[in-house]
């Protein structure tokens, strides 16, 4: 049976805390293997284990972007909305399905730019970006104004007879998160009004001042405009956003802020089924900070928290205790 967390649970460990599964998600850390075998490309796309069974679509009105969504809209509750900046900003908005679809289940809509590049269901190949001439990579394939497009027609539906969304968005529960480059997107639009929390997966603003992402404009100015609590899930020394993560951690002081860390490396979880540990945490910070739920801010708050005690996670935390 799995958790929500992505961990194979023998039945003796489900009289356990959250917090070990989480130790024992940290133990199999199965993402390597996977991606070596090519087990996580062709890995299926299942339902998500939270309590609203969810799927992957495309959407005429809303084309070049891939809507992750609870199957049964009129038995679910009110949705919130998130939407991902994929990593290297790419058009695959399929890259992170299995994170994705995992948090559409807990009762999300979530959505990504791009179309379904990867996976069993890939509908359009991927192409390489290939350096030009002088050595540079081509501008990024999507930009935060594509990931803002999602949060648009999100509301848009809401408040559109006939939408098979109408009515089934809760308007104040709205978060953008992103991936590597995509983290710099959701660092773009932070700023919105409308949004009320920021996750930053593997990701920061480059620590020297400088842009070397053709089509994306970034600076440690942006981390005044924060006006939500954010949280950064960084993979450790070995992630190679490492370093402007933690420094963009410790410039902010105007909004909430924690960073949590697992030795995983720059590709997180997210391949891994159900988005593995990552998806759970980044569940629990949605459900807490747009939901208001108690038990979902244990993995955060409070000297005992979940992530404070179990080995392998490290927690740093502003202004939320």
């Amino acid at each position: 049976m799995l958790d929500k967390y992505g961990v194979d649970m023998m039945e003796d460990c489900l009289k356990n805390t959250i917090a070990a599964a989480l130790a024992l998600c940290i133990v199999a850390t199965p993402l390597a293997a996977q991606e070596q075998s090519g087990m996580a490309e062709e890995m299926p796309l299942g339902p998500g284990t939270g309590p609203w069974p969810s799927i992957m679509v495309q959407e005429p009105s809303l084309p070049a972007h891939v809507i992750y969504r609870p199957a049964d809209l009129a038995k679910s509750r009110a949705l919130g909305v998130l939407v991902w900046g994929n990593g290297g900003c790419s058009a695959d908005g399929a890259s992170a399905r299995q994170h994705l679809i995992e948090i559409a289940s807990h009762g999300y809509v979530v959505i990504a730019p791009g179309e379904i590049m990867s996976g069993p269901g890939a509908t359009k190949k991927r192409e390489p970006r290939a350096p030009d001439k002088s050595g540079q990579l081509p501008p990024v394939a999507t930009t935060s104004a594509d990931v803002k497009a999602g949060l648009d027609w999100a509301l848009a539906e809401n408040a559109r007879k006939g939408s098979a969304l109408h009515g089934k968005i809760d308007t104040r529960a709205l978060a953008v998160a992103g991936h590597s480059c995509g983290g710099l997107q959701a660092l773009e639009l932070a700023p919105d009004p409308r949004i009320r929390t920021v996750l930053v997966h593997n990701s920061g603003v480059f620590t020297d001042g400088t842009n070397p992402i053709r089509g994306i404009t970034v600076n440690k100015a942006m981390l005044d405009k924060l006006h939500t609590p954010v949280l950064y899930v960084l993979g450790g020394p070995d992630d190679i956003a490492f370093p402007n993560g933690t420094d963009d951690f410790k410039r902010i002081d105007k909004v909430p802020a924690t960073l949590v860390q697992l030795p995983v490396g720059h590709g997180g979880t997210f391949r891994t089924a159900n988005g593995g540990a990552v998806a759970g945490i980044a569940v629990d910070w949605l459900d807490w900070q747009l939901r208001g739920d108690k038990a979902a801010a244990r993995s955060f708050t409070g000297s005992n928290c979940r992530l404070c005690v179990v080995p392998g996670w490290t927690i740093e935390k502003k202004k939320i205790d």
